[in-house]
């Protein structure tokens, strides 16, 4: 029983082992001439279109590093301009706070001497 188990299954392994064979020749003589033929022209076109695609990438990050360029350009004449307002304006409320001081100091003064002479006048007239 065992010899003639082994024959059969031997026999359907060795034909398993056969039709594998004649499908990977069958494979190997049209698949493999078809793959080659599309390799060649399929692969030509992809590494063009490759290239193209590097030199756009390529451009498009020179655009880039020039608008970089360009922008860090107008921060620093941005920062420049408000660097020169914010100096104008500290001046300007410096100037407005010595008026003010001044006025005071004025005013002050004229008060004074008001009240001094009302003194005066009041020292007279109880003379």
């Amino acid at each position: 029983m065992q010899k003639e188990f082994e024959e059969k299954r031997g026999d359907r392994e060795v034909e398993n082992l056969f039709n594998i064979l004649e499908q990977l020749t069958e494979i190997k003589d049209s698949e493999a001439d078809r793959i080659n033929k599309s390799g060649e022209t399929g692969l030509p076109v992809f590494g063009e279109k490759l290239t193209q695609a590097l030199n756009l990438l390529e451009d498009t990050e020179k655009d880039y590093l020039e608008f970089q360029k360009e922008c860090e350009k107008k921060r620093a004449v941005n920062r420049e301009k408000r660097q020169k307002e914010w100096d104008q304006f500290i001046d300007d409320m410096n100037f407005k706070c010595q008026r003010i001081d001044n006025a005071f100091e004025e005013k002050e003064e004229e008060l004074r001497d008001l009240y001094a002479d009302l003194n005066h006048k009041l020292n007279i007239a109880d003379n």
